[in-house]
């Protein structure tokens, strides 16, 4: 399967939320009809035609646009569809921006699953954001959606202004209890050129550190897959545009933000594990491991090796390669006893 990325940044939007600048974010500039003909002619480049590709509109409210561009645009990848180049069609929109004359409209067209730009489900962070809509706009939408037939995404942000980490907690179990799914994570970047960054340079704004980014999204990500939503993303795509010199003015951006993240959530899973084992007397434990699973145990640059040989120092820890699918935990010399 293949993503075909459509960028149209901006379209649609009728505010410009506090921490977003989409030309910056995308790396297009225009959202005109000419420019998504231009973007699809260059992926078909490369693209081998199947029923698994998606074409997937990115960057703005697709169902604010006017109903003429929502039509030239989805004519677009009608042809595409026609042609057996994709399968089916994706796209991103603003919850206040869902209703049936839309529904029916992206449901003639191919249209299977629609993201929603949630960003968090506390009203106070959503009014300091300046998102223009509130929580139950959002229930609305996703239900809508769902009575429609359409698969749905949600986007969430950690780190917005106003937000702690209990508030975070707050919207992971909400939105584990509305079950879109899939799900996005987003630490949120002081990108250049937004009224985030003004309030950064006066001091009003201050970001996430890149530990606290990754802890709070490692707790969104462990409570949406254990309500069974696949988290597909994990950070901004590092691309040329965004790390151009001078785009990111602060915050937590790291290239393998997806990687710490998933990291951390072993890191979090295993030690109290381990805390309890030391203390009942264990000398050495053995992770059994799947090798596609190694480098998250690890962490990145072994960082979770060393975070656990510097928590209980007196503590053995191997790693050995195994064929299953889990990692499994056992204490060394007492022919394997099986842990976790």
């Amino acid at each position: 399967m293949a993503i075909l990325p459509i960028f149209i940044p901006h379209a649609g939007c009728p505010h410009q939320c506090v921490f977003c600048n989409q030309r910056t974010i995308s790396g297009q500039k225009t959202a005109a009809l000419p420019g998504a003909k231009a973007q699809i002619q260059r992926w078909l480049q490369w693209l081998r035609p199947s029923k698994a590709n998606e074409a997937a509109f990115y960057g703005g409210s697709f169902t604010g646009l006017d109903m003429d561009l929502q039509k030239q645009l989805l004519a677009l990848t009608d042809e595409l569809l026609e042609q057996g180049i994709i399968g089916s069609v994706r796209l991103s929109t603003r919850p206040d921006y869902i209703n049936a004359e839309v529904l029916s409209l992206l449901g003639e067209h191919g249209v299977e699953l629609v993201e929603l730009g949630v960003q968090s489900l506390d009203d106070a962070v959503l009014q300091r954001a300046e998102r223009g809509h509130t929580v139950e706009a959002v229930y609305a939408a996703h239900k809508l959606l769902k009575e429609y037939g359409f698969k749905t995404g949600i986007q969430l942000m950690v780190g917005m202004p106003g937000q702690d980490f209990a508030s975070v907690q707050d919207t992971a179990a909400k939105v584990a209890q509305l079950r879109p799914d899939i799900a996005r994570i987003y630490p949120l970047l002081v990108i250049k050129d937004t009224p985030l960054a003004h309030s950064y340079e006066q001091g009003a704004f201050v970001p996430l550190s890149l530990e606290e980014a990754v802890e709070q999204s490692a707790y969104l990500y462990k409570t949406l897959t254990q309500a069974g939503i696949k988290v597909i993303r994990i950070g901004l795509q590092p691309d040329e545009e965004l790390c151009e010199p001078g785009n990111i003015i602060a915050g937590p951006f790291h290239p393998s933000m997806g990687e710490l993240v998933k990291s951390r959530v072993l890191r979090n899973h295993f030690t109290p594990i381990l805390q309890e084992l030391v203390q009942g007397g264990a000398k050495g434990v053995l992770f059994h491991c799947p090798r596609k699973m190694e480098s998250k145990l690890r962490g990145l640059k072994n960082s979770n090796m060393q975070y656990w040989q510097q928590q209980f120092p007196a503590l053995e820890i191997h790693l050995m390669p195994s064929s299953g699918e889990g990692i499994n935990l056992c204490l060394m010399g007492s022919a394997c006893g099986l842990v976790k």
